[in-house]
């Protein structure tokens, strides 16, 4: 449905622009994933549709992703504390600073994304356990097959 607005210039009324309600939701050419959830809907556009499924299991382990980063990328020290004094000590560290603890040393990057894809897959395993999600899965895993080759 299409409505027109107008803004007032000096006694008259002209048109200024004209919203569409499917022009806005049209999607251009490419490939494309759209996920609603309650409260909003999220959009990527021309995606590489190989990685299609990668990214969308990426967008609903996106909480359990940031936690296990956040987890990996807790401090430690560079070697492991050889006396249960050197533990504790670390511990009472850790209590004390808090949040703040963050900012003194970070993990690898290595580790981070490693804690990453680790998590994105507890999470593919937790959907897979949908017989829905896994027949869809063995399709596109079957597709994937059948044009294996045909792009080199």
């Amino acid at each position: 449905m299409k409505k027109l607005f107008y803004e007032k210039v000096g006694r008259r009324y002209r048109p200024v622009y004209e919203y569409d309600n499917e022009l806005l939701d049209a999607f251009p050419k490419g490939t494309h994933i759209v996920m609603c959830y309650p409260g909003g809907s999220s959009r990527r556009y021309n995606i590489d549709a190989n990685y299609a499924a990668m990214i969308a299991a990426g967008r609903v382990a996106e909480d359990a992703v940031c936690q296990a980063i956040i987890k990996a990328a807790e401090l430690r020290p560079k070697k492991t504390p050889l006396t249960e004094r050197q533990r504790l000590a670390w511990q009472e560290l850790k209590e004390s600073f808090g949040d703040d603890l963050f900012s003194l040393n970070g993990a690898s990057t290595r580790d981070i994304a490693e804690a990453g894809v680790q998590a994105m897959q507890v999470e593919a395993e937790k959907l897979m356990q949908n017989s829905a999600v896994r027949q869809a899965y063995e399709q596109f895993q079957l597709m994937c097959a059948l044009t294996k080759g045909q792009n080199s």
